[in-house]
């Protein structure tokens, strides 16, 4: 895993908690910032996973040119 799939399932996470608990107390305000820290956690973390899979590609074509 790398930072940015980190930082964003900790981000998603954290907005279910906060979206959670503003339920809980009725605050549709704190519900609201928890739904958008979540989106914004699974932004990070697909981010993450792209520059995952271009390094996986690179690296894939870097041991295909050694093959030869």
């Amino acid at each position: 895993m790398n930072k940015n799939q980190v930082q964003g399932i900790a981000k998603d996470i954290i907005g279910t908690v906060q979206e959670q608990a503003g339920k809980l107390v009725g605050s549709t305000s704190q519900q609201a910032k928890g739904i958008h820290k979540q989106v914004s956690g699974k932004a990070e973390e697909k981010l993450g996973d792209a520059k995952a899979a271009v390094k996986d590609a690179v690296n894939a074509v870097k041991d295909a040119a050694h093959v030869k």
